[in-house]
């Protein structure tokens, strides 16, 4: 008798080094007002970042490609332990397919390490394009967490 084939539904899993302490990077992270600088990939920066940071609040944020159009993004926070753990649900509204994101922050030395998980994916395509926006996402979270001045967040 033979065996039934099992799938595993595709998985994102992204670790970047970002400066400072877990504290700013979480912040970064949950904070609308730090969300609009980064939150993104550079071909479609937020114009719009709304966030109800509680568990069970929702957050969304509008993202505007170079074409001018519109492409709108939210969830709900599932968990939240600051400065080390961050998860919430991710959903194209066009699309309503759901992802659960976790994000884990661990510091080593002057330096946050982030372990970033998204999972499932309906085609190892609909991963690879996130991978592809988490990773120029990561890059301008990355600038702006480096910024001099009042442009990063306060530790």
């Amino acid at each position: 008798m033979a065996e039934a084939a099992t799938t595993t539904a595709p998985e994102l899993a992204i670790e970047r080094s970002f400066p400072g302490p877990a504290a700013l990077v979480f912040k970064a992270w949950t904070q609308a007002e730090h969300l609009i600088n980064w939150f993104g990939p550079r071909s479609h920066p937020a114009r719009e970042v709304e966030v109800d940071f509680r568990v069970g609040g929702r957050w969304r944020a509008c993202l505007r490609g170079p074409d001018g159009e519109d492409l709108r993004v939210g969830g709900e926070y599932r968990e939240i332990d600051p400065p080390h753990r961050l998860a919430l649900t991710f959903a194209w509204e066009s699309t309503g397919f759901e992802t659960l994101v976790t994000i884990r922050l661990e510091e080593v030395g002057d330096r946050t390490v982030m372990r970033f998980h998204q999972a499932p994916f309906a085609s190892v395509e609909s991963r690879d394009s996130h991978n592809e926006g988490w990773t120029s996402t990561f890059d301008r979270l990355a600038d702006f967490l480096a910024a001099p001045g009042d442009a990063a967040p306060a530790g």
